[in-house]
């Protein structure tokens, strides 16, 4: 059975001749902003902010910054104004979801070390061999040591889609 995978799902359909439906909104409301001051103001400064508004307008409907879509910088542009520049980590345990958690006294270990904290501890304070867990390695065993590392080689894609050749070391 087959399946038709949808195409160019990224690109706006076209509702409007050329113009997807962003970009006539766009136009349209600057046109009817602009009809509207036409009743308002004299000629020469309905021209000025027809001028302006259509250029903006345009700005909107057209422009792009680095792939992305001119009233998407915008409103970025306006929220990062606004939004406070500085942070500031404050500790506040007085409110009732920061509160450190009651722990039961059954669960607190006194004096006593977990085997997990042994063994982290030992792992970095030893310099012999931990027992059960380390073999310590005989004189000759580098000679036989290359029979048991497999190198293979991988290829890798990369979330941009090229490939890339990786060495993988297998220790068994």
């Amino acid at each position: 059975m087959q399946f038709q995978v949808p195409q160019f799902i990224e690109t706006e359909p076209k509702i409007v001749g050329p113009l997807t439906l962003k970009q006539f909104g766009f136009i349209a409301v600057a046109s009817i902003v602009s009809f509207l001051l036409f009743f308002i103001f004299e000629i020469w400064l309905w021209l000025l902010f027809t001028v302006i508004l259509g250029s903006i307008a345009a700005g909107m409907a057209f422009l792009k910054y680095e792939g992305q879509p001119m009233p998407r910088i915008v409103v970025a542009a306006i929220r990062y104004k606004l939004s406070p520049k500085l942070y500031l980590w404050k500790s506040d345990t007085t409110a009732p979801g920061l509160a450190m958690p009651h722990i039961p006294e059954n669960l607190i270990h006194k004096g006593r070390r977990t085997p997990l904290k042994e063994l982290a501890e030992k792992i970095v304070t030893t310099t012999h061999a931990i027992e059960k867990r380390e073999k310590p390695l005989h004189p000759f065993d580098f000679l036989h040591l290359p029979n048991k590392i497999q190198e293979r080689f991988e290829a890798l894609k990369k979330t941009t889609g090229e490939r890339e050749m990786a060495r993988r070391v297998d220790y068994r």
